[in-house]
């Protein structure tokens, strides 16, 4: 078991314009658990070339955002588990 799943904690990929309310009602309906506690991070699409930096085709890819959240005790997503 990871570090994540002992601590009671999932990881989700979510929209980057939800907030921590909006994630919570979400997974809590989804899921049919007890939240207590959100962590969110925003992550930046890195920078990306089919050749070189200097190259043709030079872009970014998408920016996202991950939510790390806490689960009740002795509540877990079953759905998630191995």
């Amino acid at each position: 078991m990871t570090a994540l799943g002992e601590l009671r904690q999932y990881a989700f990929e979510v929209d980057i314009n939800a907030n921590k309310i909006e994630i919570s009602k979400a997974i809590e309906k989804r899921f049919s658990v007890n939240v207590t506690s959100i962590r969110t991070i925003r992550n930046r699409g890195k920078s990306k070339s089919q050749f070189t930096k200097q190259g043709r085709f030079h872009g970014f890819r998408t920016n996202w955002k991950k939510a790390i959240v806490t689960l009740a005790k002795d509540q877990s997503i079953e759905l998630l588990e191995a």
